[in-house]
């Protein structure tokens, strides 16, 4: 997609997943290469996209979208599902350059804003997502889907 002073922004793929897995790791993520690797092509697969900051060795940053269409909107919004900078990465402008990245990639896919749910404790990317045009919208809950006849709810 670009190189902007040493740091490329590409599509992420499988040969990444081994740097990416670690990247994930550092964030308290664990996922496994090949898993990870699968699952990247799974995304990528259903419309989303992953795209990867690399400077001179491995992975810095990742962010990942897919878009997501509601009844209450006329076009898609890309889902930031994940936004990571390696720690000693952090205040170079890598998450600003990942977010516009994905900005392009989102109007490429039709959508016409950016969506990503702050969890708690998540602090730091809170100021960061405010800093970077996001204001509060509604919330995000979540819920696994269960196997049919579990006779749970």
């Amino acid at each position: 997609m670009g190189n902007r002073y040493g740091l490329e922004i590409r599509a992420a793929a499988g040969p990444d997943a081994a740097g990416l897995a670690a990247l994930l790791g550092e964030a308290g993520l664990a996922v496994g290469a090949a898993d990870l690797a699968a699952r990247l092509e799974g995304l990528q697969r259903d419309g989303g996209t992953a795209l990867v900051a690399v400077e001179w060795g491995p992975p810095s940053g990742l962010i990942a979208l897919t878009p997501v269409r509601t009844l209450d909107a006329p076009r898609p919004a890309g889902l930031i599902t994940t936004l990571l900078v390696a720690a000693e990465s952090r205040r170079r402008g890598i998450g600003r350059v990942l977010l516009k990245a994905a900005g392009r990639a989102a109007r490429q896919a039709g959508c016409d804003r950016l969506l990503l749910s702050v969890g708690p404790g998540q602090d730091t990317l809170e100021a960061f997502c405010a800093a970077a045009g996001f204001v509060a919208a509604a919330g995000l809950l979540a819920r696994p889907l269960l196997k049919r006849g579990s006779g749970d709810v």
